[in-house]
Formats: structure tokens, sequence, C-alpha cells
């Protein structure tokens, strides 16, 4: 509950309350790390065996670097630094003011699939397992059948501008196929949007007879859209490293052969960060508390309608969670 909420319960004064919060009321002016605030805290204590790592925005934009203990479940004891930019170096030069020996015994650490917060996890916890967090992977092949459904909508769309062209030359009115479930060639694609993105299981009756028509109209998403849950098996069975990494090289060479271009980003990426990919299957950890963490984050931060004073918004957050 914000200040400005309970002040309007007591029909007092919101703007007031917060001052006296801040200044008065709180510890914030005696807070240890209020001068630095803006540019890094850190939580030495709360450094735990497993972390994962990731970035958030405070304010207008402005990135944040956030590193969590998942032992706190987003509660306190769950914030372990927050630094201002997402810059490799500079993240690093404030995470190597925590204890070196407790850095060191960090045994695993989450990150999504951006290179810069894998160069900080190394250089920062050098002893930690690094893993690609799953479902970053997965959105990525996910992404990639959505541009392909775009690309077919780009077609279509121009296919029946022609159309349109060709009634006018003729002088007569344009009546545009429409197919058995009631979709232009255009509201299909337009329409598959949700489809494509979620397991076939989760399809409703309407989902399911306009997937089928997609799929007759176009086999090669019917084709990457099975690609795409083939990973999420490979993700969701109880198998080893060894095995995982055999049957993801056996489905990364399927998406190769595809040789569309939207899929480029997909497989380079596999090539790229095999090893950290993998490591998924040892215990099966991923990014999921960092990405709860930021959407606490982001929760407090619509209570305030923006935040003006960053340092006392993140003294507010480890109240909470630190």
């Amino acid at each position: 509950m914000s200040i400005k909420t309970i002040a309007e319960m007591y029909h007092v004064d919101g703007s007031l309350l917060s001052r006296q919060y801040k200044n008065h009321i709180s510890d914030y002016q005696q807070w240890d790390q209020k001068d630095h605030a803006w540019k890094y805290v850190l939580y030495r204590h709360n450094l735990g065996s497993h972390l994962s790592i990731d970035e958030t925005s405070l304010s207008q934009g402005e990135l944040y670097t956030v590193v969590t203990n998942k032992d706190g479940k987003g509660r306190k004891g769950s914030l372990v630094a927050i630094i201002k930019g997402i810059r490799a170096e500079d993240v690093i030069f404030y995470l190597q003011k925590l204890p070196r020996n407790k850095r060191l015994k960090v045994q695993e650490i989450t990150v999504d699939l951006s290179p810069t917060m894998m160069q900080i996890a190394k250089r920062a916890f050098p002893n930690a397992v690094i893993v690609s967090d799953r479902f970053h992977v997965q959105r990525l092949m996910n992404e990639a059948v959505n541009d392909l459904r775009i690309s077919h909508r780009w077609e279509a769309m121009e296919m029946e501008n022609n159309e349109i062209e060709m009634s006018k030359d003729a002088k007569r009115k344009f009546i545009p196929h429409v197919f058995e479930n009631g979709d232009t060639r255009k509201q299909l694609l337009a329409r598959s949007r949700y489809i494509i993105l979620k397991h076939k299981s989760k399809w409703t009756d309407s989902q399911t007879r306009r997937a089928k028509i997609l799929f007759e109209q176009y086999p090669d998403i019917e084709y990457a859209y099975q690609l795409s849950l083939e990973l999420t098996d490979i993700y969701n069975q109880k198998i080893n490293k060894g095995v995982a990494l055999t049957k993801l090289a056996r489905w990364y060479d399927k998406v190769e052969k595809l040789g569309l271009k939207f899929f480029k980003t997909v497989i380079e990426t596999m090539k790229n960060n095999y090893d950290t990919i993998v490591n998924f299957f040892v215990n099966r950890s991923t990014n999921a508390s960092a990405e709860s963490f930021n959407a606490k984050i982001k929760a407090f931060r619509s209570q305030f309608r923006g935040v003006r004073d960053i340092p006392f918004f993140i003294y507010r957050l480890t109240k909470l969670c630190a």
C-alpha cells in the first residue's frame, strides 16, 4: 500500500505525509547506502549459492542491473544488488565490492541470452555455473515462427491489394475469398498470432479450426510450429545434460534445414550458447525468480505513478526485499 493511499484513508495530505515519512518517520536519512543509492546498492549478507541476474527499468527507461538470491523467493533476503546501467565493466566494478570469498561460493547463476549478462556473471562469480534461461531460448524460437507468419501476412495484404486493383480495372466489385471459418486470408494470418505462440493443447475449438486451415495453406508455418513444440518437449523431459545435448543438436539440424532467414538468429544463438543452454538440465534452474522480482518492482513502481526520487524508491524497495 502506498503512502498516498494511506493518507487518503485517514484524510490527510498525501504529499505532506510522504515528506514526513521520508524525512522523519523512516530511517531513510540514516540509511548507510543513501549517498550512493542512485548508482548502486549492495547487500552482501544476501549472497547465496544460487543467484539470478537480469535488467529492469526504474524510471523513464533508465536500466538497472539486478542480482537476486533464489532462496529469498522474492521476499526478504532476495535482493543482492541493484546497479545503475547494464555496461559490463561498470556492473562488474560494483559487484566486486562484495566479499570475494562469498562471490567464489556462488555455485550457479541464471541469466537471459544477453552476452553482457553472461560476461558479468563470469567475471563477478568466477566459480558459478552459468545457465541460459530456457524461457528466453523458447521465446526466441516462438518469435521466429511469428516472424514467418508476419511475412506471409504481408504477402497476403499485397495479394489482396492487387486483386482490388484488378477488380477496379475490370469495373467489378471485389469479393475476397473466405475460408470455412469465416476468415479471409489476411484475417486468417492476423488472427493466428496467439495460436502459434501457445501449445496446441491449450487451443480452443475455434482456434483448432483456424490452425487446421492455416497449416493447410502454409505448411512451412506448421513445420516451424512443430519444431517449437519439439523444443518445449525437450525442455520438459527429465533427461541429463549429455542426452539433452544430443537431442538439442538433432533439433538444431532440423531448424537449420528450414533454410529460412527468420531462424538465422535461433541458429546462431544455439551455436554461441550451447554450453550454458544445456546447463539447464543439471538442476533445471530458470530465471523465473528474476522475472518475478522485476514484476514486483514494476508493480511497486506503478504505485508511485513514476519514480522521481530513485534513491528513496530503492530504499523502500530494499525494506521489502533486502
